[in-house]
């Protein structure tokens, strides 16, 4: 009857793994060879494996923890190019913004955008009037409120109505220094931005 020796595994307070080399069955004993591969950082990376989000989600495959995660699902035919457009004005940065105080007659005339847009912009304005002289405006900008009133989207005499029965000596004016598609496209503002950039009143009057 064969004996085995025992072999005791000393348990240091630094965990390793320990692998077992056992020698030829000629060999009195059974010896152990220990590589001293620690745990240490055994989780390192854990965390980034589970906060970076994967390079490309198809719809069939979105989970609720992409949802929770917020990892964006792409269709297939998604491009991995995700730059801004070459011509992108941020329309939610109020340095995009311009703001006069005019009186009426202001000498300004306003064109109807696109039906798919909606809303009003400045054509022109006219030589030796109030808004010319003050020279703040520019053709295209986009009239987005009337003091606090938010007129972005409205038909032309709606939006040109709301500065008609504005009251006071001057009419405080706010503009969007961008193009129709850069506001009302989808690059646009959020309703609720919008909102509460319009009941502050815009930016201040230059």
């Amino acid at each position: 009857m064969k004996t085995c020796t025992p072999t005791t595994l000393l348990l240091t307070s630094t965990a390793v793994v320990s692998a077992f080399t056992v020698v030829p069955q000629n060999s009195r004993y059974i010896t152990v060879a220990r590589t001293s591969t620690h745990l240490n950082g055994l989780f390192d990376g854990v965390k980034e494996a589970f906060s970076a989000p994967p390079s490309q989600l198809d719809s069939e495959r979105e989970t609720p923890i992409d949802r929770w995660m917020g990892w964006s699902v792409v269709s297939e035919n998604a491009s991995s190019d995700s730059a801004a457009p070459a011509d992108f004005v941020d329309s939610m940065d109020e340095k995009n913004y311009v703001a006069v105080e005019l009186p009426k007659p202001m000498g300004i005339v306003f064109e109807e955008n696109d039906s798919e847009y909606g809303g009003i912009f400045v054509q022109s304005l006219k030589d030796g009037g109030v808004a010319a002289e003050n020279g703040v405006l520019q053709p295209g900008d986009q009239l987005v409120s009337v003091g606090t009133k938010d007129v972005s989207g409205m038909d032309f005499d709606d939006a040109l109505g709301a500065i008609i029965e504005s009251e006071g000596e001057t009419t405080k004016l706010t503009l969007f220094r961008g193009s129709a598609k850069q506001f009302y496209g989808p690059t646009g503002p959020s309703k609720e931005w919008l909102a509460a950039f319009c009941e502050k009143g815009g930016v201040p009057a230059q």
